[in-house]
C-alpha cells in the first residue's frame, strides 16, 4: 500500500498530519510527514481565532515596479446558461512576485527548491512577530538588527527553533498607495525604492542561530527598498528558507504564540507564487 496514506493518528484529521499537531493529535508516521514543533498546550483549532494575512489579488494589487504586467481577470462565463442555471468561470494571469506571495529558494539560489518543492510542513509553523513600527516610522529604510532581536528575546523569551519570523513594520497601512508603499511610483524603475525590512545580519542570526525556517514581512521584499545586492534573499535561498512578502494584519498577531499557515499555489518550476496566509491564535 502506498505509504502516503498509511497514517497512524488517532484523530479524525486523517491525512492532515501537520495540522494535527496543532490540535494535539498524534502526527502521521515518519514515512508520511515531518513532525513540526509542538503547539502550546490547549491549542485547539476549533476555538482558535483566524486572522487573514493576505491581500486579495485585483486591480489594486501592487507588483514590483519592473514587472511587465499585473493581475488580469478575464470572465469566461457569468450568467444564466441555456439550461436555466447560473454559471460563473474566469481565467486569470499574474506575475509570480506581486501581492501577497511566497518567494521560493530558487528565486535567488541556483539549484534550490522551486515552489512545488518547498516542504508543506515548513509552511505551517509557530510564528514570532517582531514589531519595528516605531523605528520604521522614523526611518523608511530601517533594517532589523541583531540588537532588535536580542531585545525581543529579553521581552518574550528565546525564539523557538523551527519558527517563522514575521516582521511587522506597519507598512501595510500604506497599501495600495504605490508611492507611499514603494517610496517611488516611477514606472519600470526600481532604482529609488524606500521601505524597511530585514537586515542581513539579523536574518543570518535568525536562520543560523535560531533555526528559523521562514522569513516574512509586510513590505514588498525581505530586502529593504534601497537594496541592489539582495543579500537577505541570497542568504535565505542558500538555506532553503522561503520568504513571504506583502503580508498584512501582522499587528493582529501576538509577538509569540500564534501559528501561521502560509500555502502558495503549487507551481511546478515556479520561483514564486500567490499566497494565502492565515494566522491562528489561541483564545
Amino acid at each position: 500500500m502506498n505509504s502516503s496514506i498509511r497514517l497512524v493518528t488517532p484523530c479524525f484529521l486523517v491525512g492532515v498530519a501537520i495540522l494535527g499537531t496543532l490540535t494535539g493529535c498524534a502526527p502521521a508516521t515518519e514515512e508520511t510527514a515531518t513532525v513540526v514543533s509542538p503547539a502550546p498546550p490547549g491549542f485547539d483549532l476549533t476555538t482558535a481565532r483566524v486572522v487573514d494575512l493576505t491581500w486579495s489579488l485585483g486591480e489594486e494589487t501592487l507588483y514590483w515596479p519592473t514587472s511587465p504586467n499585473d493581475f488580469h481577470l478575464e470572465p469566461l462565463s457569468f450568467g444564466v446558461t441555456d439550461a436555466g442555471f447560473f454559471y460563473a468561470a474566469n481565467e486569470f494571469s499574474t506575475p509570480e512576485h506581486g501581492g501577497t506571495h511566497l518567494d521560493a529558494p530558487i528565486h535567488f539560489g541556483e539549484g534550490k527548491q522551486f515552489v512545488n518543492q518547498v516542504p508543506v510542513d515548513r509552511l505551517v509553523r509557530p510564528a514570532v512577530v517582531i514589531d519595528v513600527t516605531e523605528s520604521a516610522s522614523e526611518d523608511p529604510d530601517y533594517l532589523l538588527t541583531v540588537q532588535d532581536l536580542e531585545a525581543f528575546e529579553t521581552a518574550h523569551g528565546r525564539i523557538q527553533d523551527g519558527s517563522m519570523a514575521l516582521l511587522n513594520t506597519g507598512w501595510s497601512k500604506r497599501w495600495p498607495d504605490r508611492l507611499a508603499y514603494f517610496g517611488s511610483d516611477l514606472p519600470n524603475d526600481a532604482s529609488d525604492l524606500h521601505f524597511p525590512s530585514f537586515g542581513v545580519e539579523a536574518a543570518r542570526w535568525l536562520i543560523e542561530e535560531r533555526g528559523v525556517l521562514v522569513l516574512g514581512v509586510d513590505t514588498a521584499s525581505i530586502d529593504y527598498g534601497p537594496s541592489t545586492d539582495f543579500l537577505v534573499h541570497r542568504l535565505a535561498s542558500e538555506h532553503q528558507v522561503p520568504g513571504l512578502e506583502n503580508l498584512t494584519h501582522l499587528d493582529q498577531l501576538p509577538a509569540v504564540g500564534a501559528w501561521v499557515v502560509a500555502l502558495p499555489t503549487s507551481i511546478e518550476g515556479g520561483s514564486g507564487a500567490p499566497l494565502r496566509a492565515i494566522g491562528l491564535i489561541a483564545p
